[in-house]
């Protein structure tokens, strides 16, 4: 998702209303180059995720990337489906996260939306959505978040 053009900084568009849904994204593949680079940038080289070999001996059969890597798509596919406006949107916090299914090394992932809540803040708002990653080929999702973002006019 990091080759999206969308600028980061644009808020969620002050329309959006509780019950919206947007998306989902667009599919983006999680190489073992993404999972090492997020275990590099964490310190987080637990086996499981970058072991290839010992991993296929393991539970999964493979390598998983890291719940934390797949929770780090969601802001940028948000980008990507969520109407934009403003002069500035920030990631204020998550209420609530589950991890429902791993992802193996090389699968698709592509997260979709809905708005659960949207506040007036002094200067703004402050928009609270569902976010659900799913996996190419499963029905179980890999990521379940509340996320909340804030924005500034």
């Amino acid at each position: 998702m990091s080759s999206r053009t969308s600028s980061p900084k644009r808020a969620p568009d002050r329309s959006v209303k509780p019950g919206d849904q947007f998306g989902p994204s667009s599919w983006v593949e999680i190489p073992q180059a993404t999972i090492d680079a997020f275990a590099e940038a964490t310190g987080d080289h637990q086996w499981i995720h970058v072991d290839p070999e010992r991993a296929a001996a393991g539970p999964f059969g493979s390598t998983i990337a890291h719940g934390y890597l797949t929770l780090s798509l969601i802001p940028v596919a948000s980008y990507e489906v969520v109407p934009r406006a403003g002069r500035l949107g920030i990631n204020y916090g998550l209420n609530r996260v589950r991890f429902p299914a791993p992802v193996p090394v090389g699968s698709r992932v592509r997260a979709a939306f809905e708005v659960l809540s949207h506040e007036p803040i002094k200067g703004g708002g402050q928009v609270t959505m569902s976010a659900t990653v799913e996996r190419e080929g499963t029905e179980k999702p890999v990521c379940v978040a509340e996320v909340v973002y804030r924005y500034y006019d």
